[in-house]
């Protein structure tokens, strides 16, 4: 399975008060490992931000005056997309605003990217294992173990990192990923990366201890006393 963990910055919120993407960031994984590969671009979307927004992720109006539209890059962001399973936490607001994107530039057949992508909600998952817990990325990285220490302002690509580190501790255990990779696209927002410095890179790999032979019999008898002691065939007996 391909996965993309997502995640955007805006001017502000609701989009329906004609608030825009201003930027996207991608990590892509293919199972539970890195590709090395990711999608991170600045957008200039044609109107002021709201001084709250600013407040939350430090972009300004003066530094997205000379970066391209949403226009600009949408192929190759649907590319980059398509056919995958997004990992987004608050799913709802993310896609809401990739999805206006697309409507405004008349591209209804990507006006709906769940016809195009299969969507997990993180803090829906969150939720469900923690209810009555915050779940914020900010608590999620505590409860999990996982390194948020440069997290002052909130930003797409940096969060997406993070998230990927929290989805993948909430999933399996593994936070330890290692976004190393001699491969990836030259062109477009496509990039090449060797490490990610927010994910846990430095982290040592988990080992893997092995039963001896003793160890081994020792377990084969206790499946026998089992046995004996039930009177019925054990179905793990094999």
């Amino acid at each position: 399975m391909r996965y993309v963990v997502l995640d955007t910055e805006t001017t502000g919120m609701p989009v329906t008060d004609g608030h825009r993407i201003i930027e996207i960031g991608c990590i892509e994984l293919q199972g539970r490992q890195p590709t090395g590969r990711h999608y991170h671009v600045y957008l200039q979307p044609d109107r002021t931000i709201d001084e709250g927004a600013i407040a939350v992720h430090g972009i300004t109006d003066e530094y997205l005056k000379d970066k391209p539209r949403f226009k600009d890059i949408a192929d190759e962001f649907f590319e980059f997309i398509e056919g995958a399973e997004l990992v987004i936490h608050n799913a709802a607001f993310d896609i809401g605003f990739i999805n206006n994107e697309f409507a405004l530039l008349g591209q209804s057949d990507r006006s709906d990217v769940t016809e195009h992508c299969t969507v997990l909600d993180t803090l829906v998952m969150a939720r469900e294992r923690h209810p009555g817990q915050r779940n914020n990325l900010d608590a999620l990285c505590k409860r999990y173990g996982v390194d948020n220490s440069g997290r002052d302002l909130h930003g797409a690509l940096l969060d997406a990192e993070i998230l990927a580190e929290v989805y993948l501790a909430m999933t399996g255990g593994q936070t330890n990923l290692s976004l190393a990779g001699d491969g990836g696209d030259a062109g477009g927002g496509f990039v090449s990366v060797t490490k990610i410095s927010r994910l846990a890179a430095d982290r040592a790999p988990l080992s893997v201890v092995t039963a001896t032979a003793a160890e081994l019999e020792a377990h084969q008898a206790f499946l026998q006393k089992i046995k004996k002691a039930s009177g019925v065939e054990l179905a793990w007996d094999e």
